[in-house]
C-alpha cells in the first residue's frame, strides 16, 4: 500500500478539479446575486417583515434579525452589495497591481529594481492596513478604490517576478539576437502572461479584495448603511452572537463561499498544493 506523496499527474488533476469547481461556485454565487431581488422575499433593509429574532423556520429559512427583517433576504443584498464593491476593486488590483507589476520589469533596470523594492515593501505590510490609510485619507465612499490599491503591491510583486523570468528565460534571449525589437517582446509576453494567469489572477484578487472590504466595513470604515453589505451586517449582529445566532452566521457563511470558492478558482499556490 502506497502511503506516500500523491503523483504529479493526480495533484494536477485534483487542481484542476478544484479550480473548476471553484468558478461553479462563483458562477452560481453570481447567478444568486443577479436574481436577488426576485429570489428575496422582502426588499432591502425592510423592518417588520417578522417577529423580531425568530430562529431559522419553514417561514423564515434564515430567522429574522432585532428589527425584524429576513434574513434570508438580507444575506442576499448583502451579497450583492460586496460583490458590487468588490469588482471595481478587483479590476483596480489588476490594472496597478498585475498590469503595473508586467510593464514595470521592462522598464530600464534602476526603475524597474527602484519600484520592485517600493512595492515590494508596500507587500510586505498588511493590506487592511493600508485600506484603512486610503479610507482615513480620503472617505469611506472611495473604500472599493481603497481595497483594490491594497491589494495591488501583492499582485504587483507576483507580476514583475513573473515578467522578469519570462525576460531572462531561453527564448527570450534567442529572440532579442534575432532582432525582434523590445515592444514586440512585450506585447507576446503580455498575450502569454494574461492567457496563462489572467483567471488565476482575477479570482485571487477578487478573494483579497473582498476580505478587505469585508473587514473594513466591519471596523466601520466601509460601505453606510442603508447599503448593508456582508461585512456591516455581521458587525451589526456582534450583540447577538451567542443567542441568536443565525443573524451573523449566514452572512459569515456567505462571505465564506464567496472566499472559498474565489480561492479555488485561483488555484493553489506552491505552498498550498497537497
Amino acid at each position: 500500500m502506497n502511503l506516500g506523496l500523491p503523483s504529479p499527474a493526480s495533484a494536477h488533476s485534483l487542481r484542476t478539479a478544484l479550480r473548476v469547481l471553484g468558478w461553479i461556485g462563483l458562477g452560481l454565487i453570481a447567478v444568486a446575486v443577479s436574481l436577488s431581488d426576485f429570489l428575496a422575499s422582502a426588499p432591502a433593509d425592510a423592518a417588520n417583515i417578522g417577529p423580531l429574532l425568530t430562529p431559522p423556520s419553514g417561514t423564515f429559512e434564515f430567522g429574522t434579525d432585532i428589527l425584524g427583517r429576513d434574513m434570508l433576504s438580507e444575506t442576499l443584498h448583502g451579497l450583492s452589495v460586496t460583490l458590487r464593491f468588490a469588482l471595481p476593486a478587483t479590476l483596480t488590483a489588476l490594472i496597478f497591481g498585475s498590469l503595473f507589476g508586467f510593464v514595470s520589469a521592462r522598464l530600464p533596470t534602476a526603475v524597474a529594481l527602484t519600484m520592485r523594492w517600493l512595492l515590494g515593501i508596500l507587500a510586505a505590510l498588511p493590506a487592511l492596513l493600508l485600506a484603512v490609510l486610503i479610507i482615513g485619507l480620503t472617505a469611506r465612499g472611495w473604500a472599493a478604490v481603497a481595497a483594490g490599491l491594497s491589494a495591488a503591491p501583492l499582485a504587483f510583486v507576483r507580476a514583475f517576478d513573473r515578467a522578469s523570468m519570462q525576460a531572462r528565460a531561453v527564448h527570450s534571449e534567442y529572440a532579442r539576437a534575432t532582432g525582434i525589437s523590445a515592444g514586440t517582446l512585450m506585447r507576446r509576453d503580455l498575450i502569454y502572461e494574461f492567457s496563462g494567469t489572467f483567471s488565476a489572477s482575477v479570482a485571487r484578487a477578487l478573494a483579497a479584495v473582498t476580505i478587505i472590504l469585508s473587514t473594513v466595513s466591519f471596523l466601520g470604515f466601509g460601505t453606510v448603511p442603508p447599503h448593508r453589505d456582508l461585512g456591516l451586517m455581521i458587525a451589526a449582529a456582534k450583540a447577538y452572537y451567542l443567542h441568536a445566532w443565525w443573524t451573523a452566521a449566514f452572512p459569515a457563511l456567505a462571505l465564506m463561499a464567496v472566499i472559498l470558492c474565489a480561492r479555488l478558482a485561483a488555484g493553489l499556490d506552491e505552498g498550498e498544493r497537497p
